[in-house]
């Protein structure tokens, strides 16, 4: 019998002893948690249903937690974000007991600052990648190692940041040799980047426009994250995903639990099988972003994207995580980055 036929089989034993419910879930729309093919398999298992409402940014997230207290049970919160709903009292500690699974959680993952406070764990530890530079095969016969390609020349009016404040300032921090958590130099950060605005052909927002301007020959090296990346190379988008000598930006996405959800045992049900390896092995196949599961990133083929490049260690030697930052933090590189573009 396969592993997802024995956790199908776990999971309706247990179903058997628990109430159905219906199960509320808060996420980016098309991260995971959708998948047919795991909803399905859940609620098929546990006789529990599964009901998705989207937001469209981490401050949404948060207003919709303040502002719907007790509609949801499941929320993806990214590790930055955590500590900020956590003060707020919006989310209850995970009681790691109830997940199966949780013991094959990287411990690098699970002792992440942001998911951590006050002695308990408020996000299980669920997908991480990477922002970095990805670049298009046609320009580039041999890949690039340094993030200065994005400043070269020779691509002026072909490259691409996202139109992100905080993302953009953390790229001119490891362009600038810099802590992306600790900025030292905030001045140098800004004209580093007001020297690449006049290379810039048009900032990206979205995974597809990023595909359609790639495609396109709009962009020769712009960029990106790795789970993106694996996703447009399946499709097959002729890129390659770098990681440069500078560095990369990581981030850890949580799976947490509302104080306020009153179905807090269907919730961890929920959360286990998100975390299942058997989950993760299909997933994987449809270009998902790193897992937290050390059991379910030894078992990927070797030709796995996630595999081949999040698994190196070369690779992730160079990443610096994100951690909790302050409105303040944010409000000052927002006013950096409107100031930048608005010079243009």
């Amino acid at each position: 019998m396969n592993r997802l036929l024995l956790t199908t089989a776990t999971f309706a034993l247990v179903a058997s002893a628990l109430q159905a419910a219906e199960i509320r879930v808060l996420n980016w729309q098309g991260y995971g948690t959708d998948q047919d093919f795991a909803v399905q398999a859940f609620e098929k298992a546990t006789g529990h249903t599964v009901v998705h409402e989207y937001f469209n940014s981490e401050q949404e997230t948060l207003t919709k937690l303040r502002t719907n207290p007790g509609a949801y049970d499941v929320v993806l919160i990214n590790s930055s974000f955590t500590p900020q709903i956590v003060a707020e009292g919006l989310l209850a500690p995970i009681d790691t007991s109830k997940l199966a699974n949780f013991d094959d959680l990287d411990a690098a993952f699970v002792n992440n600052q942001g998911l951590n406070g006050d002695g308990n764990l408020y996000g299980v530890p669920w997908a991480w990648g990477l922002t970095s530079i990805a670049v298009s095969n046609s320009d580039f016969d041999t890949s690039p190692t340094t993030i200065e390609v994005l400043w070269d020349p020779a691509w002026a009016g072909r490259v691409s940041i996202r139109d992100d404040a905080v993302e953009a300032v953390q790229i001119g921090a490891l362009a600038t040799g810099q802590d992306i958590n600790d900025i030292g130099d905030l001045e140098a950060v800004r004209a580093k980047l007001a020297a690449l605005m006049p290379s810039i052909s048009t900032y990206w927002g979205s995974e597809n426009d990023w595909n359609q301007f790639m495609a396109s020959g709009e962009f020769a090296a712009a960029t990106y994250w790795s789970g993106s990346a694996s996703r447009s190379i399946s499709k097959g988008l002729d890129i390659t995903f770098v990681v440069p000598d500078e560095g990369a930006i990581g981030w850890l996405d949580g799976l947490s639990i509302p104080e306020a959800s009153t179905q807090k045992d269907a919730a961890y049900a929920f959360i286990d099988w998100m975390i299942d390896p058997a989950f993760y092995a299909v997933w994987d196949k449809d270009g998902a972003p790193g897992t937290a599961n050390s059991a379910a990133a030894a078992a990927l083929p070797n030709d796995s994207f996630n595999k081949a490049v999040l698994g190196d260690p070369a690779v992730t030697a160079k990443v610096q995580f994100m951690q909790p930052m302050s409105d303040e933090t944010r409000e000052e590189y927002l006013k950096l980055w409107q100031d930048l573009k608005a010079a243009q």
